[in-house]
């Protein structure tokens, strides 16, 4: 199987987990509940995983932070936080720039 961006893209969207900027020691942190931050954490800057990894780049263009995708990868914890092969074979290949794409988020269908 070939590991191209589209499945790199799809693998960052798949993320689990949740990241919230703790303004007392002035690091991101991870949970794996939204509510389980605490009071240092203002509750604005709790974002899913999946989100978190991608910045606003050009426009309507966003960018997969490595950097961002470092401080997950730091926690050792890739099976809870569901890091895959694409996103180790993304991290490795630092000679290649970082993944640029137009992205939306996907309104989730209503029941009928």
């Amino acid at each position: 199987m070939s590991i191209t961006s589209a499945s790199i893209c799809a693998a960052a969207d798949r993320l689990q987990g949740f990241v919230g900027y703790n303004r007392k020691t002035a690091q991101y942190i991870l949970r794996f509940s939204e509510d389980a931050f605490g009071l240092d954490v203002p509750q604005h800057s709790i974002i899913p995983c999946r989100e978190f990894v991608w910045q606003a780049f050009d426009g309507d263009l966003m960018r997969l932070e490595r950097s961002r995708l470092q401080l997950l990868f730091a926690q050792n914890i890739d099976e809870r936080l569901n890091i895959s092969e694409p996103l180790r074979l993304y991290m490795r290949r630092q000679d290649l720039p970082e993944i640029t794409a137009q992205r939306s988020l996907l309104k989730p269908r209503e029941q009928t």
